[in-house]
């Protein structure tokens, strides 16, 4: 998930809250999160047991092998440090961009191998990447209440830092515009973290059971014949995604993550089949794209 928006609207508070909506963590991925950190050496002495999901926010100075791992001596990076959890990586575009490009075959692949000369390695991996960063250099691109002080190519040569593969493996694009003051005043009308979290309990518990039997358990998983199978589209549907496809220029990657998030959106709203209704949300997430090609 990427967050996209000015500075002060909220996109690392909305990052940091994300823990608190996840399920929590089963025995199983505790062991696997508590041996990630104890072969780093991080496990505390009074915690036999990681019981929480991670959450992991480092600098967008860190190297390539601090966020994946490696060294003279391999031992884990962030990226297995958030395994089962949340890696958040602040102004996105900061990071070095040799650094990002590390993160495109874990990200696939859910783990990360460091090959030495004497020793292959492999870590887990498999996170929940959230970023976030401004729409512009200054920040203000589209904003109301601020002139932005950009130029087109200044623009054009932030946005870049960000290749096309990894915004391919992202999610969902997420636009967070500046809080108005009657929002921020309002104290009614809000939805807690825990009535979220047992709505996404439910959906995770739907898929759980549609994919009872199979060698995975959520719609991040879904490829290949299992997504035509729990994907199915009428003639209609094909045709709206064919002309979403056409005019966004998306690629096969990004195709296959509509298909994906469209099939949540359902379980969310508790609905058996997919719909265009579900489709064009999904579409509307993909907001990286829409902007590169107008």
């Amino acid at each position: 998930m990427l967050f996209i928006g000015p500075p002060g609207s909220g996109k690392t508070m909305l990052s940091s809250r994300i823990p608190t909506v996840l399920p929590p963590l089963g025995f199983d991925e505790a062991l696997e999160v508590t041996k990630v950190y104890s072969v780093a050496g991080k496990l505390p002495p009074d915690q036999p047991l990681v019981v929480t999901r991670p959450f992991r926010s480092p600098h967008h100075t860190i190297s390539d092998a601090g966020l994946i791992g490696g060294g003279q001596y391999p031992r884990p990076g962030e990226l297995s440090l958030a395994h089962r959890g949340v890696l958040f990586l602040d102004e996105l575009p900061e990071f070095k961009k040799h650094v990002l490009e590390v993160l495109r075959q874990p990200l696939e692949e859910g783990r990360v191998t460091i090959s030495r000369a004497a020793v292959s390695l492999e870590y887990p991996g498999d996170v929940m990447l959230v970023a976030a960063m401004n729409p512009c250099p200054c920040g203000y691109l589209g904003d109301e209440k601020h002139h932005c002080s950009c130029t087109p190519i200044q623009i054009q040569r932030y946005r870049s830092r960000l290749s096309g593969p990894l915004l391919d493996r992202i999610d969902l694009h997420v636009e967070v515009p500046a809080v108005p003051y009657r929002d921020l005043k309002q104290e009614q009308g809000s939805i807690s973290s825990a009535v979220m979290q047992e709505r996404i309990n439910a959906a995770r518990q739907v898929q759980q059971e549609r994919y009872a039997g199979l060698h995975f358990s959520s719609n991040s998983e879904l490829t290949g014949k299992w997504l035509e199978r729990f994907c199915p589209l009428t003639e209609n549907e094909h045709d709206f995604l064919e002309g979403a496809v056409q005019r966004l220029g998306m690629s096969a990657r990004a195709f296959v993550r509509v298909l994906r998030i469209s099939r949540t959106i359902a379980d969310l709203a508790g609905d058996r089949d997919l719909s265009i209704i579900h489709l064009a949300e999904a579409i509307n997430y993909r907001g990286l794209d829409r902007q590169s090609r107008e």
